[in-house]
């Protein structure tokens, strides 16, 4: 079963890679903004934050969350098939991140978001072990306890626990929405549709009213 769902991962990561949207250099650690949006993209996403989903998903939120002040920050992850630690590398640097900008910025807060193996990314951090998913790993770090408080909101998709049975349980699960379209063989055990997985963007209206409701 892995098997199968690691070969439609790898399809669906060439897939990506083989969009013609030109990749933006990643974003350096944000400033002293109301809200701070890490971004883990999905397997070999172009675009700034991802085109499929951190892209649509980050303005929607912007222009939810107006008046407020927000910075975005996209994870620094090789987000490759072939790299045996890609989730470990994101989920050691999405907590250096929330760390360092809980550190330098007393009163901003956060909401997190990933797509696909930037799920696995996300779902690491918060304590929500991947290993065992399709490009998942062992969790390596963790956001503090003391600083759960300061994650509004968490916003997943085309997550790879679900296909496993798992999702968000404990601290976080009130403040999680977590996507999977139906027959999206990543997130759906059975499922067959390899153009759901892509499909997310359509969604980021409905994430970014969730976070809203949770800033």
């Amino acid at each position: 079963m892995k098997t199968r769902l690691f070969s439609a991962a790898a399809a669906l990561g060439i897939a990506i890679t083989g969009l013609s949207v030109a990749a933006a250099p990643a974003a350096s650690a944000a400033p002293c903004t109301d809200i701070d949006v890490p971004v883990a993209r999905g397997t070999g996403e172009p675009g700034t934050l991802g085109f499929i989903v951190g892209d649509p998903v980050y303005q929607a939120v912007q222009n939810s969350l107006r008046p407020r002040t927000l910075s975005s920050y996209r994870v620094d992850y090789p987000a490759d098939l072939g790299e045996p630690a890609s989730v470990q590398k994101g989920n050691t640097d999405l907590v250096n991140h929330v760390k360092a900008q809980a550190a330098a910025c007393p009163q901003q807060r956060f909401v997190l978001v990933g797509y696909s193996q930037g799920a696995n990314v996300v779902d690491n951090s918060i304590g929500i072990s991947s290993d065992g998913a399709v490009v998942g790993g062992p969790i390596v770090a963790t956001i503090p306890a003391e600083l759960a408080p300061r994650i509004a909101a968490i916003l997943l998709f085309g997550n790879p626990i679900r296909a496993l049975g798992r999702q968000v349980t404990g601290t976080y699960q009130s403040r999680t929405k977590d996507y999977c379209a139906t027959g999206d063989p990543i997130c759906q055990a059975g499922g067959f549709n390899f153009l759901a997985h892509l499909s997310y963007g359509n969604k980021a209206a409905d994430a970014a009213a969730f976070a809203a409701a949770k800033v």
